[in-house]
C-alpha cells in the first residue's frame, strides 16, 4: 500500500526562509533607481537609490541658478541623470557649505512646554530620573547638438539640444548616459517647447569606489523669465520621492500646484542677508533675499505631471516650532507636583494635630478651673 508523505513542518519552514532570502537577495543586485530632478539609474547589474533630492534656488527676476545635491545609497559605481533647462546652461560645481548654512538659517525654533504632572520617564515611574546623565566632445548625431562637454570632480557633464526625444535618447546611450528606456516619451514635452538639456554622469574618483552618502553639489545657471523648478522626468522613479527646496528671491515664493505629491509644506519663510557667509554671497551676490524652505513628498512618482512653476506671495514670515516637553521643577530639581503634593500632606497634617490637640484640652479642662454649661 503506497502512503501519502507528508513533509516535516522544519523542513517546509526551512524552505520558505531559503525561498525569502533568495527573493531578498534578488531584489539587492537588480536594477533599481530613483529620480532626482531629472531621471537616475546606475549600470544594469548595480543598484542606485536617492534618499532625497536638495536644491537651493536663486531667481532674480531674469536668471535662475540651481544648486542640487543628492544622497544616495546602493552599490552603483556610475550612474546617470539628465536635467531639462529652459534655455542654454552653464554648469560648474556648487559648495557643499551652501546646504549646512541654509539648514541653519532655517532650523526651526525651539521652545520649552513644561507640564506639572510626572509622565513615563519621570521619578517616579523612571528610577533613573536625577542621574545627569573632461573628456572631448563626440560628434552630435542628427536631431541632437553638443553645446559642451566638460568633467567637474565626480561628474562628467554634457550640455545638449535636441530636436527629437528618440535621437536624444540614442545619443545618451551611446555615450554612456545609461537612462530609462522610458525617457524618450518623458522629455517630448521639453523637445516640443525647445528645452535644452544637461546630462550627467556620476562616478567616484577613486578608482572602485561606489557612489554614496551626499554627493559633491551640482550648480547650473540659465536664464528664466518665471522662477520653474523641472520635476516632470521624476515621473520615472520607482520609490517616493522627497523633496527640499531652498528659494531665494526678491519675495517669498511657492509652488502654484502639488504636480501630483502632497502638499507643499513651508518649514521657513523670512527675510534674511545674502552675505552671511561666503557660500551663500557667492549663490545671492551678497544682497538681501526672501528665503522660502519648502518640503514636499512624492508617494506615487508616476502621478507627477508638470514642473514646478512658483509664484509670488505676501512676505508672511514663518519658522517652525519645535517644542521641548519638560516636567516644572523648582530650583532646577525638585519637581513642582512633589513640593505641592508634600507641602499639602504637610499642612493637613499640621491642621490634624492642632484639631486633636483642640480636641484634647476640651476634653481635659485645666484643674482649678470649673466648666460652665
Amino acid at each position: 500500500m503506497r502512503g501519502t508523505q507528508r513533509s516535516n513542518p522544519a523542513t517546509r519552514i526551512l524552505t520558505t526562509l531559503i525561498a525569502l532570502l533568495a527573493l531578498q537577495l534578488g531584489s539587492l543586485v537588480a536594477p533599481a533607481y530613483a529620480c532626482g530632478c531629472g531621471a537616475m539609474i546606475p549600470d544594469s547589474s548595480e543598484r542606485i537609490g536617492v534618499d532625497r533630492e536638495e536644491s537651493a534656488v536663486r531667481w532674480d527676476g531674469r536668471t535662475e541658478t540651481v544648486v542640487m545635491r543628492f544622497n544616495v545609497h546602493g552599490n552603483a559605481r556610475r550612474a546617470a541623470w539628465i536635467m531639462p533647462v529652459p534655455s542654454r546652461a552653464e554648469v560648474d560645481l556648487g559648495d557643499p557649505a551652501l546646504f549646512d548654512a541654509l539648514e541653519s538659517l532655517t532650523a526651526p525654533e525651539e521652545r520649552d512646554r513644561y507640564y506639572f504632572w510626572p509622565r513615563e520617564g519621570d521619578w517616579p515611574f523612571d528610577t533613573s530620573y536625577g542621574d545627569g546623565a573632461g573628456a572631448a566632445a563626440p560628434g552630435a548625431a542628427p536631431g541632437v547638438g553638443v553645446v559642451g562637454r566638460e568633467r567637474l570632480g565626480p561628474f562628467d557633464v554634457a550640455r545638449l539640444t535636441a530636436t527629437d526625444p528618440d535621437a536624444l535618447g540614442d545619443w545618451l546611450h551611446a555615450n554612456g548616459f545609461e537612462l530609462p528606456e522610458r525617457l524618450p516619451g518623458a522629455l517630448r514635452p521639453y523637445v516640443d517647447r525647445k528645452w535644452e538639456y544637461v546630462a550627467v554622469r556620476l562616478a567616484p574618483q577613486e578608482e572602485g569606489a561606489s557612489l554614496s552618502g551626499k554627493l559633491s553639489p551640482l550648480r547650473i545657471t540659465f536664464a528664466s523669465p518665471e522662477l520653474v523648478y523641472p520635476m516632470r522626468l521624476s515621473r520615472l522613479a520607482r520609490t517616493p520621492q522627497t523633496l527640499g527646496l531652498y528659494v531665494l528671491a526678491d519675495h517669498r515664493m511657492e509652488p502654484r500646484s502639488p504636480i501630483g505629491g502632497d502638499r507643499p509644506e513651508v518649514t521657513f519663510a523670512g527675510r534674511i542677508g545674502g552675505d552671511e557667509n561666503a557660500a551663500l554671497a557667492r549663490l545671492t551676490g551678497g544682497a538681501p533675499v526672501h528665503l522660502t524652505a519648502l518640503e514636499q513628498k512624492f508617494p506615487h512618482p508616476d502621478r507627477i505631471d508638470d514642473d514646478h512653476h512658483l509664484r509670488t506671495v505676501a512676505d508672511t514670515p514663518y519658522r517652525e516650532v519645535v517644542y521641548n516637553d519638560r516636567l516644572l521643577t523648582i530650583g532646577g530639581d525638585v519637581p513642582a507636583w512633589l513640593v505641592t503634593v508634600g507641602g499639602g500632606a504637610l499642612l493637613a497634617t499640621a491642621a490634624t494635630l492642632l484639631a486633636v490637640r483642640a480636641s484634647r484640652r476640651r476634653s481635659h479642662p485645666t484643674p482649678g478651673v470649673r466648666s460652665t454649661a
